[in-house]
C-alpha cells in the first residue's frame, strides 16, 4: 500500500488578497492531494495529504512560484497525523490570536481587467470598479483581519449572482478576490453639482465630468485613498483658479496621463522611469523637463512654474481611465492635474460627508461613489537618480509593506518629525513605516495620525513599549507621543543622527562599524539648542560624534527668513564680512523699512537662533543670484536654485568644479582631540557669488558653480574624516539630498576617491524617512542619559 503523509504549512508574509488561497488550491490540486487552505491572522495556513513525493513538491516551490503580488517572507511546515480526507477546498477564514500576516498595497489596475473595461461586449464595460485578484484597492479598504470581504469595506456590498459564481470557481481570475463587483452588484458612481450638491439626472457621471473638466471646471475625484482635485492640465485658467483656490503657492501640480507618449514631448524618459510610470505602485514619477521644449499647448505655466521637473503618474483606478477616456471615446482633456483633495497643510480629504464640506470651496463638482476609504493614502513620489529610484513620499503602492531590519528591535513606535510626517512601527527585524501623514502643524493631520497609528497597530499586531521622538522640545509629533505615553519610556533621538540611522538602516548596516554620514536638510534641533541643517556626524546606532558642520549664521526671524530667502542672504552676506550693496539682488528684494529693522536685528542678535543649515544657504545664494526671493512653499529657493543649475543641460548633468571660477569653502580644521569640530566656512563661496553677480555672470552658470563647491565640499570632508578615523563608508541623507543633481555629484566624487557611498532609494531621505533612524537608534538607546563630550549617545531615555 502506498504511504501517505499529511503537513501544515504556514506562509507568512503579502500572502492575504493577493492570490494566494486560489494558487495554493490550484497547486495542491494540480498533485493530486487532499486538504485545505485558509486565511488566519498569522498569515496563510494550508494542511496537504499524499503521496509524500507530492507533498514535498507542494511545499518545496511554493514560495518560488507564488502569484506575482505576493511576497512571502517564510513558509514553515510540519508533519501532522493522516486524516484520510479526500479532495482540495477554500475554507472559511480563522480570526482570534496575533495578527502577523502583511496586507498588500493597493495596486493599479492590471491589464486584463483594463481590456475588459474597453471590451463592449463584456458585462464590466465600463465598470468604474473592475478589479481582480491581481489589482485593486487593498490596503486602503482593510478594516480588520485576515483579510477577507467581510474585513473590508465592500461587505456593505453583497455579491450577485455572476459575481458569486466568479468567486467561488477556482478556475476564474476572480476567485476569492475580495473586492469584486459588477454593475449590478455595486458600488456605484455619482456626479455631483450645485449648492447644495446634488445629483445630476441622467447623465453618464463620467461622460459629464469630462465635459466639465473640458470646460474649465475643477471636480474633487474620489480615488483609492482619498480626494483628488482634478482638472485640464492644458486650461491656463482652471489651473491658475485651483492654485488660488488650493492657497497652493507656487508648489508644483501632479499632472495625471493615460500612457507615457502623452508626456513624452515634454521630459524626457528613461528605462527606469518608464518602468516607474508603468509598474503596478503607479506612483507620481518626477520626471526632467526636456530643455527648450515647447509644450504645445499641452500644459500650461502655472502647473509647475519654476521647478525643472513635471511630477507624472499615469492612470491607476478605473475612474482615472475613464475620465482620460477609452478608445472611440470624445475628445476630452489628455493630461489632467491631479492634486491631493485638501487645503494646503490639511490632511487628504476621504470621507463623503467631509469632501462636501471641506472641499465646497475647491471644487464645482464631485466625482464620487459609496465604497468607503478605510485608511487615507495619498500619491507616493519617487524621481529615478542615477539610474535607480530615490523615493521622495513613501504612501500609496508601498504602505504597509514592511521594512527588513538588519538588527532586531523590541516592539516600539518612532513619531517622525513635524513636516512630512510618517511614522514608524517596529519589532523583531520588520519596521512598517505609515503611509505619508502630513505636516503636524494642523490639528486635523495630529487626528489622522492618531487613527492611522491604531490602524497600523491593529494589522501588524504591534503593541510598542517603547516610544521614539525627535529631541526637539516644540515637535508637536513629540508632543503627541510623549501625551499618551502611559508610563512608556520615551527616547528623544537627534534630527540628523535618525537620518542617518535611517540611510544605514536601508542599507542593512548592523552599526558594528561607524558611518560618515553627512546630513544636510534645512532644519533640525542641535545638541546646543542652535538650528542644525549641515551636519557630518560620525555615526552608529548607539551614537556619534559632530566631526565637522556648516558654520553659523545668525537664522533671523525663524519662519520669516525660510519664507524670505532674501533675509538669509543678507544673514550671510553679513556673517563673511560682505557689504549688502544695494546693486545686489537680495538687496534689491528686501523693502527699505524692512531692511533697516533686519540690519538693527542682526546688529543686535534679537530673534536670531544661530544655525548650519545647508538648506538656509540654498536658500542664500539662490536669492543672491536673483534666482527666488519669496519661498511660497517647502524648499522653492533650493528647487529653483536646481532649476537654474540645469538651463541648457541635459537630465544627467552633474557638474564639476574646474578652473573657469569654482567656488570653495574654507575649512577651519577644529580640534581632533578636544572635541572641536571641523567649520566649513561660505565666506570665500560668498564673495565669489557676489563677483559673478557684479559681472553679470549667468545665474544658470553661479547656480551650477554652487552646486559643484558643495559637492567638492563633501569629497573632501569624506577624505579628511577618512584620515582622521580610518572610515570608508559615507551615508548621504536630510532633505538637501532629494536634489538629483547635488546627489549625482556627491557620489560621483566619492566613488571615485574609494568611497562606499550609501544613498536612499525604498526611504526618503528627507523627514519622511526620520522614524525609520529613531526606531533603530531608540532601541539602543542608554537606560539613561550620559553626560560628557565626545561620542553622544544615540538616544536620551525619559520616564512619561
Amino acid at each position: 500500500m502506498e504511504s501517505v503523509e499529511r503537513r501544515r504549512v504556514t506562509v507568512r508574509g503579502v500572502v492575504q488578497g493577493v492570490g494566494f488561497r486560489p494558487y495554493v488550491y490550484t497547486r495542491a490540486t494540480g498533485l493530486g492531494l487532499a486538504g485545505h487552505v485558509t486565511n488566519t491572522p498569522e498569515g496563510v495556513v494550508a494542511e496537504v495529504e499524499g503521496a509524500p513525493a507530492a507533498v514535498s513538491a507542494f511545499c518545496e516551490r511554493l514560495a518560488a512560484d507564488a502569484p506575482p503580488l505576493a511576497v512571502v517572507d517564510a513558509v514553515d511546515h510540519h508533519e501532522v497525523p493522516v486524516s484520510g480526507g479526500a479532495g482540495f477546498t477554500i475554507v472559511a477564514s480563522r480570526s482570534g490570536g496575533p495578527a502577523r500576516t502583511l496586507v498588500s498595497p493597493d495596486v493599479a489596475t492590471c491589464a486584463d481587467c483594463l481590456a475588459e473595461l474597453a471590451d463592449p461586449a463584456d458585462r464590466r464595460h465600463r465598470h468604474p470598479f473592475i478589479t481582480c485578484t491581481h489589482c485593486g484597492p487593498r490596503f486602503t479598504i482593510v478594516t480588520g483581519l485576515p483579510y477577507d470581504r467581510a474585513h473590508t469595506t465592500m461587505a456593505r456590498f453583497p455579491l450577485c449572482p455572476a459575481c458569486a459564481h466568479e468567486y467561488a470557481d477556482p478556475a476564474d481570475r476572480r476567485f476569492h478576490a475580495q473586492p469584486v463587483a459588477c454593475p449590478d452588484c455595486g458600488p456605484r458612481l455619482r456626479l455631483l453639482t450645485g449648492s447644495p450638491p446634488r445629483e445630476t439626472a441622467g447623465a453618464d457621471p463620467v461622460a459629464e465630468a469630462r465635459r466639465m473638466l473640458a470646460d474649465g471646471a475643477i471636480l474633487a475625484v474620489k480615488g483609492l485613498g482619498g480626494y483628488h482635485l482634478a482638472c485640464d492640465a492644458s486650461h491656463p485658467r482652471a489651473v491658475a483658479e485651483l492654485r488660488r483656490r488650493k492657497a497652493r503657492g507656487d508648489k508644483p501640480f501632479a499632472l495625471m496621463a493615460r500612457e507615457p507618449a502623452d508626456v513624452e514631448p515634454l521630459v524626457h524618459l528613461g528605462p527606469a522611469e518608464r518602468d516607474l510610470l508603468g509598474g503596478p505602485v503607479r506612483p507620481i514619477v518626477l520626471l526632467r523637463r526636456r530643455s527648450g521644449a515647447a509644450a504645445g499647448g499641452l500644459v500650461a505655466d502655472g502647473v509647475a512654474p519654476g521647478s525643472p521637473d513635471l511630477g507624472v503618474m499615469l492612470a491607476y483606478t478605473p475612474v482615472h481611465h475613464l475620465l482620460l477616456g477609452l478608445p472611440g471615446d470624445p475628445p476630452g482633456p489628455r493630461l489632467l492635474v491631479m492634486t491631493s483633495g485638501n487645503l494646503s497643510g490639511e490632511p487628504i480629504v476621504t470621507d463623503d460627508t467631509d469632501a462636501l464640506d471641506r472641499l465646497a470651496r475647491l471644487a464645482d463638482g464631485w466625482l464620487t461613489h459609496d465604497r468607503p476609504i478605510h485608511v487615507p493614502c495619498d500619491d507616493s513620489v519617487v524621481r529615478v537618480c542615477d539610474g535607480e529610484p530615490l523615493t521622495l513620499r513613501r504612501s500609496r503602492g508601498h504602505a504597509p509593506l514592511p521594512l527588513d531590519l538588519p538588527l532586531p528591535v523590541p516592539a516600539a513606535l518612532a513619531a517622525g518629525g513635524d513636516l512630512k510626517n510618517a511614522f514608524c512601527l517596529g519589532e523583531g527585524r520588520k519596521a512598517w513605516l505609515s503611509a505619508h501623514i502630513g505636516d503636524m502643524d494642523d490639528l486635523a493631520t495630529q487626528y489622522a495620525f492618531e487613527r492611522a497609528e491604531q490602524q497600523l497597530e491593529s494589522i501588524t499586531g504591534v503593541t510598542p513599549g517603547l516610544l521614539a521622538v525627535d529631541r526637539h522640545p516644540g515637535y508637536r509629533s513629540g508632543r503627541l507621543v510623549r501625551g499618551r505615553a502611559a508610563g512608556r519610556p520615551v527616547v528623544g533621538v537627534q534630527h540628523h543622527h535618525a537620518h542617518i540611522a535611517s540611510a544605514m538602516a536601508e542599507h542593512g548596516e548592523d552599526g558594528a562599524r561607524r558611518v560618515i554620514g553627512f546630513a544636510f536638510d534645512g532644519t533640525g534641533y542641535g545638541d546646543d539648542g542652535a538650528v542644525w541643517g549641515g551636519e557630518v556626524l560620525l555615526a552608529d546606532y548607539a551614537g556619534y560624534t559632530r566631526f565637522a558642520h556648516l558654520a553659523y549664521v545668525p537664522l533671523p526671524g525663524g519662519d520669516a527668513a525660510v519664507h524670505r530667502p532674501y533675509r538669509m542672504a543678507l544673514s550671510h552676506l553679513r556673517a563673511a564680512g560682505l557689504d549688502w550693496d544695494p546693486d545686489l539682488p537680495c538687496t534689491q528684494a528686501c523693502p527699505p523699512e524692512e531692511l533697516r529693522l533686519l540690519r538693527r536685528q542682526l546688529e543686535r542678535n534679537l530673534h536670531c537662533v544661530p544655525t548650519s543649515s545647508m538648506g538656509r544657504l540654498f536658500d542664500a545664494v539662490s536669492s543672491l543670484a536673483g534666482v527666488c526671493h519669496h519661498a511660497g512653499y517647502e524648499a522653492q529657493a533650493a528647487v529653483e536654485l536646481e532649476c537654474a543649475a540645469l538651463a541648457g543641460a541635459g537630465p544627467g548633468a552633474v557638474p564639476a568644479a574646474g578652473p573657469d571660477g569654482g567656488y570653495a569653502f574654507a575649512l577651519h580644521p577644529g580640534e581632533p582631540g578636544g572635541g572641536v569640530p571641523v567649520t566649513a566656512d561660505p565666506a570665500p563661496l560668498l564673495a565669489a557669488v557676489v563677483a559673478d553677480v557684479r559681472a553679470g555672470t549667468p545665474r544658470a552658470r553661479i547656480a551650477a558653480r554652487f552646486h559643484a563647491a558643495v559637492a567638492e565640499l563633501v569629497a573632501a570632508l569624506a577624505v579628511l574624516a577618512r584620515e582622521r578615523h580610518g572610515l570608508d563608508t559615507v551615508a548621504l541623507s536630510g532633505g538637501v539630498f532629494a536634489n538629483t543633481l547635488l546627489s549625482c555629484a556627491c557620489a560621483r566624487l566619492l566613488r571615485e576617491r574609494g568611497f562606499t557611498v550609501l544613498r536612499h532609494h525604498r526611504v526618503p531621505p528627507n523627514d519622511g524617512g526620520l522614524a525609520l533612524g529613531q526606531l533603530m537608534v531608540a532601541a539602543r538607546a542608554p537606560q539613561h542619559p550620559q553626560q560628557g563630550e565626545g561620542h553622544v549617545p544615540g538616544g536620551t531615555r525619559q520616564s512619561a
